[in-house]
């Protein structure tokens, strides 16, 4: 509640299933026109603050409103080992754990492992109980009796019936002295104290083992540091789970929101590369080529070059959004190169003009049209790439690339693409010029001998 960016915040003691040792905090913001700065600089700067707090740790995310995965962890990001051995993933998941911990791509690394419970292990003499007649069944169903609540009777009534349930009193849960006070019968009918052939070691225990797809899991949470992108950490955790030599039975694999980043950087190549043959197929019907397209798309690489210029200038990271931006360049950008070539087009078919001729003449007429179409795109994502307040965080990124890669590719496709567009006819005539030389030595008459 010191920090100026607070408003106010609640906290709820209890986390998962019930779970004590736990608790929930959730701290409201000022609006962004009075705190000025965003909830990632409040955390980063409560962060140090609330490390301070003895025998608690802290764990710090902002709230998002779509969540993938619907994981809810310390952290937003989730990491998650699996193993059919349950001692062999207690032994590597600390050790990664530690690894993570001293990495400087994330921060409040932490595990939903809580195997630091207190445990009582009963320890038998068995060559004692043996010569006092007692024997393991025995010692089972004693302790089972104290602490087990075993049903004994039933107390049947004219409306209910009520379960009998023997048990120790409820204040002697609290302590494992009172095994000591546990009696059995021996062969002689004495009664023979549990404390006379056996002892009780503490230990530590799991709470809960938690499990995913019926093997046993634990899932490590992570969240970014400051100036880190998703793509950099899950790269760094790949090289940390090799650097430590994590054994191949345990199987490690990324959830919620960093699953989905893998699966969307797995199918991105695919997607863009079947964007690209449909658009090419498109315009080679239209245009009855199999070059002129090419030269279309080769005002592409320009719009995303200047779409990652614009983001490094501004500071932004190539999110999701920013990747949205640039795929719907493709559809903006290309028109340029289409008004010039279909005129070009037009101008050679129809008034037999030469191909430096139609692509000037196309450059000179299109011109307006061209400009007055790319400021109409470039001046409606301006208000997006320059918008503040709430939410700004996730329509910036789109429109600094459409402003971005509108202005760099109105720069260079007015030069480039009449060069690549004489270029690629040349190509086209000089391949005509060698399948008509195939084909007339092809048909031409063998000589004749005398």
């Amino acid at each position: 509640m010191a920090d100026p960016a607070v408003a106010n915040t609640v906290g709820i003691a209890g986390g998962q299933s019930g779970a004590t040792n736990t608790a929930r905090m959730f701290m409201a913001l000022k609006p962004l026109s009075e705190r000025k700065v965003s909830a990632d600089d409040v955390i980063n700067r409560l962060r140090p603050k609330l490390a301070k707090v003895p025998g608690a740790s802290l764990f710090l995310q902002g709230v998002q409103d779509i969540r993938v995965g619907g994981r809810l962890s310390n952290a937003l990001y989730q990491f998650t080992l699996q193993d059919d051995d349950l001692d062999e993933l207690n032994e590597w998941a600390p050790r990664m754990l530690r690894k993570l911990q001293t990495m400087p791509e994330i921060t409040d690394a932490s595990s939903d492992a809580q195997n630091r419970g207190l445990e009582a292990s009963l320890q038998i003499d068995r060559d004692t109980a043996a010569r006092l007649g007692i024997s393991a069944r025995q010692i089972d169903d004693a302790l089972y009796d104290a602490f087990g609540q075993r049903q004994v009777s039933t107390m049947y009534t004219q409306l209910n019936q009520y379960h009998v349930v023997m048990e120790v009193a409820p204040q002697f849960w609290q302590s494992p002295e009172t095994l000591r006070d546990v009696y059995l019968p021996s062969t002689t009918g004495a009664p023979v104290p549990l404390a006379a052939f056996t002892h009780f070691a503490p230990s530590t225990t799991a709470l809960a083992v938690n499990h995913q797809g019926q093997f046993p899991a634990v899932t490590l949470s992570f969240n970014l540091a400051p100036g880190m992108s998703l793509g950099d950490a899950v790269d760094a955790i790949g090289r940390a789970s090799r650097e430590i030599g994590m054994p191949s039975s345990i199987r490690a694999t990324f959830q919620g929101t960093a699953q989905a980043f893998q699966a969307s950087l797995a199918n991105e190549p695919i997607l863009i590369a079947a964007a690209l043959v449909t658009v090419y197929i498109v315009l080679g019907v239209l245009y009855e080529s199999y070059v002129h397209p090419i030269t279309i798309l080769s005002t592409l690489p320009s719009a995303g070059v200047g779409a990652l210029v614009a983001l490094l200038l501004c500071g932004t990271d190539l999110s999701v959004m920013a990747l949205i931006g640039i795929i719907l360049l493709i559809g903006i950008v290309k028109k340029n190169a289409i008004m010039m070539i279909d005129f070009a087009l037009d101008a050679e078919r129809r008034e037999q003009k030469s191909p430096e001729d139609a692509i000037y003449e196309a450059c000179v007429l299109r011109f307006r049209p061209i400009l007055m179409t790319t400021m109409a795109a470039l001046l409606g994502g301006l208000p997006l790439a320059l918008s503040g307040g709430t939410g700004a965080e996730l329509r910036r990124p789109l429109g600094i690339t459409i402003v971005g890669g509108l202005i760099v590719s109105q720069l260079l496709t007015l030069y480039t693409t009449p060069v690549v567009y004489l270029y690629l006819d040349r190509l086209r005539l000089r391949f005509l010029r060698m399948r008509r030389r195939a084909g007339t030595a092809l048909v031409s008459p063998a000589p004749s001998r005398v």
